[in-house]
Order: structure tokens, then C-alpha cells, then sequence
């Protein structure tokens, strides 16, 4: 979908608890992701020279890959999408060029995850402008109504499955935009936390909703409780909240 992900353009802007559904990701799903991807890759014989990831979402999965793959040469561009609120066609954009020459190399291109396709397709046009002997593309989900279909991916979703993937490294980013959402209509953390369980389909510590929107947490509270929400294969995801 894109290096940076907007959640504003997902939510009705007359009607501020309309949640999207989600799903939170978990490291178990990245590895296995990560895992299937670089696998695929090793079969089809096409370990590239150069991995580049779209920053921010596909920096992480393009460093698990490089890691996997052993490739040393690891390069990044931003493709930024976002959203009608901001953009009124809500095109993605090349806002950081690439910041190291793949002229003559094979070349991977990295995502999380192509949703609309959109700033992946752009991110693989813009690679494609520097003259690489070989160009592929890797997403870890793929979600079937997309317009632009990565060479490799470790998922497909389909498009009556589709949700709000909150990525790992995307967690706090997006509960700040869904608290304070919910938080239009429900007073208390404990209260957002339940609104984001009915609608969003996320269970999240209401210690989470409440540092979210810039309530201070109680001293020892860190790290005892669980976040629990439906993954991408529908089975229930469980971690530890960040200490």
C-alpha cells in the first residue's frame, strides 16, 4: 500500500467512530512472512544485488530480507500516499528520491504490504528510471483488489478480507489516530479500549489507549498486558506490549 500509510482517509470525516476494522500483525507473522518470501525468492534463483525499501513501512521487511538473502547493498526512496485529506486525488508521490545508485544491478524493491498498489507500482517506475539489469518487486501481504501485484509476497488477502493491517512497527501511529477517533465519543481510556474492541475488532490495553492520547501511565504498568486482534489468517494474535 505504501511506504507511509494514512489511516484519515480510511474514516468518514462526518462521523469520527466509524472505525475501520484492523488487524494487528505480530514479529510471528513478520518472520513467517519474511521467511516465505525469501524462499520464494532463493527458488526462483533472483537473490538481487540490491534490496530497496520504501521507507518508512518497507524498511524493516526489506532489512529482514537483505538478512536472509545476504545482501549487503541495502538502498531506500519514500513513496508517500495520503489520502484524500491531504491530497485531494489522493496519489501517491515521490517525496525522498533514491539514495543510492542500482544502475547495472538486480535490483528487489520492498513493501509491506500492497493494498492499492499505487506507491508500489510508482516506487518500481522510479527504481526502474536508474537502469537496473534486473528489477523485481516483494511485498509481505498482498491484498487481492490491488492494481499492481508484487513479484513475490508471503500473503494474499482477499479483498472481502480486507482490514487495516497495524504493522508492529506502525502500533503506536496508528492507535494515536484510532484513540483519538474514538475518543470523540467515548471519555475514558477504558471506554476507547472498549470502542476499538466493538468496532475496530482490537483488543489493546486500555494502559495503550491512554498513552495514545497523552495520558501519563502508571509507574510499573509497561509490559504486563496483552494486545490480542485477529491476523491476517484469521487466528488470534497475541505480544507483549512494548517495554
Amino acid at each position: 500500500m505504501g511506504a507511509t500509510r494514512n489511516l484519515h482517509f480510511l474514516t468518514p470525516l462526518d462521523n469520527p467512530v466509524d472505525l475501520p476494522v484492523c488487524r494487528l500483525v505480530s514479529w510471528t507473522d513478520i518472520d513467517r512472512w519474511a521467511d516465505i518470501v525469501a524462499e520464494r525468492v532463493r527458488l526462483a534463483a533472483r537473490v538481487p544485488e540490491t534490496i530497496v525499501g520504501l521507507t518508512r513501512g518497507g524498511w524493516i521487511p526489506a532489512r529482514l530480507l537483505a538478512d536472509r538473502l545476504d545482501v549487503k547493498h541495502l538502498a531506500a526512496l519514500r513513496a508517500q500516499h495520503w489520502g484524500v485529506t491531504a491530497t485531494p486525488n489522493g496519489k501517491a508521490e515521490i517525496t525522498e528520491s533514491l539514495n543510492s545508485s542500482v544502475r547495472g544491478k538486480t535490483v528487489l524493491v520492498v513493501d509491506d504490504i500492497t493494498d492499492t498498489g499505487d506507491s508500489l507500482r510508482l516506487a518500481v517506475t522510479h527504481v526502474k528510471s536508474d537502469r537496473p539489469a534486473r528489477l523485481e518487486s516483494a511485498t509481505f501481504l498482498h491484498i487481492s483488489h490491488s492494481t499492481y501485484t508484487p513479484t513475490y509476497y508471503g500473503e494474499e488477502v482477499p479483498k472481502e478480507g480486507w482490514a487495516w493491517f497495524i504493522f508492529p512497527w506502525n502500533y503506536w501511529e496508528d492507535l494515536r489516530t484510532l484513540s483519538n477517533k474514538a475518543h470523540a465519543e467515548a471519555a475514558t481510556p477504558e471506554e476507547v479500549a472498549s470502542l476499538l474492541l466493538e468496532q475496530a475488532k482490537i483488543q489493546v490495553p486500555a494502559e495503550d489507549v491512554a498513552q495514545a492520547l497523552g495520558h501519563p501511565a502508571p509507574v510499573g504498568s509497561r509490559g504486563r498486558t496483552k494486545r490480542t486482534g485477529t491476523r491476517a489468517g484469521g487466528r488470534r494474535a497475541s505480544r507483549s506490549t512494548p517495554r
